[in-house]
């Protein structure tokens, strides 16, 4: 089977596709933005780049959100739990994070069905 790459630079790729899975890794734009903004921000890239690669926000399989400060979480959850569509929630796990950018206070790592 054939690994999809899209978005590619030296370093990574936007979207990563292979035998019918998709996954993707997204940072805010916004780094001086609050975590309820970074989070509307990484969640509205999610769904485009899902998108790009042919699937949505109701085929996720797996989600790990990365905070820079757990202080953040309810924060995050309620624009989380406005997101995601109703009965389709996937495995999700949440962990506090010394992240890249000191500006990041979220990140997430996606695995998504076709």
């Amino acid at each position: 089977m054939t690994i999809e790459r899209h978005g590619t630079t030296t370093r990574y790729s936007d979207v990563t596709a292979h035998d019918g899975i998709v996954y993707l890794v997204e940072v805010p734009q916004s780094i001086a933005a609050n975590a309820a903004d970074q989070t509307r921000e990484v969640l509205a890239s999610i769904e485009t780049l899902l998108a790009k690669a042919g699937s949505d926000k109701s085929r996720l399989l797996l989600v790990t959100i990365y905070l820079r400060d757990m202080s953040d979480y309810d924060a995050m959850n309620a624009v989380w739990d406005a997101w995601v569509p109703a009965g389709t929630a996937p495995a999700r796990a949440c962990v506090q994070a010394h992240l890249a950018n000191p500006g990041y206070r979220v990140e997430m790592v996606v695995t998504a069905a076709r």
